[in-house]
């Protein structure tokens, strides 16, 4: 599955990362970094991007540090499932990217990342974790789902790797200006 990961069959969802409820994530501060490598990337890489958020009156907006790199006309949808699947919209979004992979990445793991990524998998998809691009309130939950999702068939690995993955080689433009990122 690694072997078909490649920027031309990629689309990036970034899950709930929302204004009340980033705070009480374990380890929050790495995972809104790295959130921002994946969307940093995706827009460097011109990659399609699905954005969702979990009952936004209660729980809060996306975070406007990520909004702010979120491309204009990027399908953002609000939904009240816990599983991004059979939300309104959503698999109409997904399908209209035409793309085979997705790279999955948000809060919480062991709840909407879980449901998630193991509906998508039941579906045919291949999925792709970035591990610390995603968190929960514990760490220890964060541990379990990361196990049951690698269990479940996703590919689970670091932002880093998924970031490489896309690039594919060093020299180019976009290399040159993602680099930054991980120094």
């Amino acid at each position: 599955m690694f072997g078909s990961v490649q920027a031309e069959n990629t689309a990036f969802l970034m899950v709930d990362i929302q204004e009340r409820l980033m705070p009480s994530i374990d380890g929050n501060e790495a995972v809104l970094r790295n959130a921002v490598r994946l969307l940093t990337a995706a827009k460097v890489l011109k990659l399609p991007l699905i954005v969702t958020e979990q009952y936004p009156k209660g729980i809060g907006p996306t975070l406007p540090e990520l909004n702010e790199l979120v491309p204009a006309g990027t399908p953002r949808l609000e939904k009240t499932r816990f599983s991004c699947c059979g939300c309104a919209g959503f698999d109409e979004a997904l399908d209209a990217l035409g793309r085979s992979v997705t790279v999955v990445f948000g809060i919480e793991t062991h709840i909407c990342i879980l449901s998630t990524v193991m509906d998508l998998i039941d579906r045919g998809r291949n999925v792709v974790l970035a591990a610390d691009a995603c968190g929960s309130r514990s760490s220890e939950n964060h541990a379990l789902a990361l196990d049951a999702v690698r269990r479940g068939g996703a590919l689970v690995v670091p932002t880093e790797t998924v970031v490489y993955r896309m690039l594919g080689a060093a020299g180019t433009p976009e290399f040159k200006a993602l680099l930054p990122l991980f120094k």
